[in-house]
């Protein structure tokens, strides 16, 4: 049967408690059971339809995959969690009996399986052969939705269309939206975080700042800062959210923090401040808590991509109730001389990474270019055409500029089909202003103007 993507409790029917990693444990191999309803996040499961009605169910505390250990065939094999590989041993078909469901793992063939119908606090469960008896039945409540595959508007061989923008164009880092009729677009800023709305996507006008004076919590994770800078936002729709991640830091640090605010309405301009998302710290971390990007996947999934310079890019899973991370942090790239300002899409069986690689702002001394990979599995590994890897320094080239736009990057990705990024301007002083363009693909799938 199909069932709706979403995050789930898993309640057996026979001894109405709910499945759940032993312990709140977040380590692959940990073990899977049952106890009664807690509230925690470990008894909460993301179930996502991977094709063909073949189901992962993920963890919302560990971010790891229900699966039969070791791939057993056997009944009474355990049932535990691992990092996510996409494997049949990992994928389960749902199958409905009178408002009850079963689990069935794709690779045995066996159910979900309340081991000895034991009914206790920790009762194990395991794999059985599917006879769908009350052990093998258990109740599926919503907890949250998760939405459909992102959209995708491109075309395949279409013309290059640079837009003739105007009006209020001085921009570094923008991001891109569209919301009842008007564009939004969210930049850098050093009083809080900038903005521009137009009606047309061509002539733009100066919004107004949002957190223009700062929250406090700003320089309690980043001394440094003055309180009032913000870098690189990136502004999302999710469940009819509008979901704004942006950064606090310093050049040459990465004392950093990611930040998150939402609002039902962007035009209406009630930001709520949703808190500290991630920090990082010189002292404990090799990795840059900056230029945040939220993803969605194939499956609808959340995600959440970010870092530059030090040990390169990451990305997290995003809990779709709260919208922070949960789950392993995954390397996607690294690239000595610079890399930064993180973009995922997801089009036609690939994930794009795109990034910014070399040096910024310094005017039309910026060697900035736009870079990107792709790849089968939102983890990666990301390659360029030649199929080297992203994580060893490999990219593939996209815009390294031109005379008058020097020092491309700090891009942003609407949907499949529109590029917005900055490039400084030789002809005006090397102003960094905002540049759009439709987003186009060769024939092979990969990115082109």
């Amino acid at each position: 049967m199909a069932l709706d993507n979403g995050v789930y409790t898993i309640t057996s029917k026979y001894s109405s408690k709910l499945l759940e990693t032993t312990s709140c444990l977040e380590d692959d191999g940990d073990n899977v059971g049952v106890w009664e309803s807690t509230g925690y996040d470990c008894q909460k499961w993301l179930i996502t339809n991977q094709g063909d009605d073949q189901y992962a169910i993920i963890n919302l505390n560990s971010g790891k995959a229900l699966e039969v250990y070791e791939f057993s065939d056997d009944n009474g094999a355990n049932v535990d969690q691992w990092e996510f590989h996409h494997e049949t041993g990992q994928l389960w078909t749902i199958e409905e009996n009178d408002g009850y469901y079963s689990f069935v793992n794709v690779s045995s063939g066996k159910a979900l399986d309340l081991y000895d119908f034991d009914t206790s606090n920790g009762a194990n469960v395991d794999q059985w052969t599917y006879t769908a008896n009350d052990a093998q039945l258990w109740t599926l409540d919503k907890t949250k939705a998760v939405e459909s595959e992102p959209y995708d508007p491109s075309e395949t061989g279409g013309d290059t269309d640079h837009w003739d923008l105007s009006g209020s164009l001085v921009t570094h880092d923008p991001t891109l939206t569209y919301e009842d009729g008007i564009w939004w677009e969210f930049q850098t800023s050093d009083t809080g975080i900038a903005g521009k709305y137009s009606t047309d996507a061509l002539t733009w006008f100066t919004a107004e700042n949002i957190f223009a004076d700062g929250l406090d919590w700003w320089t309690t994770y980043v001394p440094d800062n003055d309180g009032l800078n913000v870098w690189a936002p990136d502004i999302k729709f999710y469940n009819g959210t509008a979901w704004m991640y942006y950064a606090i830091s310093t050049f040459g640090s990465n004392t950093s923090a990611i930040g998150l605010t939402s609002t039902d309405s962007i035009a209406g301009g009630d930001w709520e401040d949703d808190g500290m998302v991630i920090n990082t710290t010189e002292d404990d971390d090799d990795y840059n808590a900056i230029d945040p990007d939220l993803v969605v996947a194939r499956d609808g999934s959340p995600w959440l991509v970010f870092g530059s310079w030090f040990s390169g890019i990451k990305l997290t899973r995003i809990n779709p109730e709260t919208m922070k991370p949960f789950g392993p942090l995954y390397d996607l790239a690294y690239r000595s001389g610079g890399i930064e300002a993180p973009s995922i899409i997801y089009r036609q069986g690939y994930y794009y990474l795109f990034v910014s690689i070399g040096i910024c702002c310094q005017g039309v001394d910026s060697t900035y270019q736009i870079a990107y990979g792709r790849s089968k599995y939102i983890t990666g590994p990301y390659v360029n055409k030649d199929g080297d890897e992203m994580l060893d320094g490999n990219v593939e080239i996209f815009d390294s500029g031109n005379d008058r736009w020097v020092g491309p990057g700090g891009e942003d990705i609407l949907n499949t089909d529109v590029i917005i990024r900055h490039a400084y301007d030789a002809d005006d002083s090397g102003i960094a202003k905002m540049l759009i363009s439709k987003l186009n693909w060769d024939s092979d799938g990969w990115p082109t103007y």
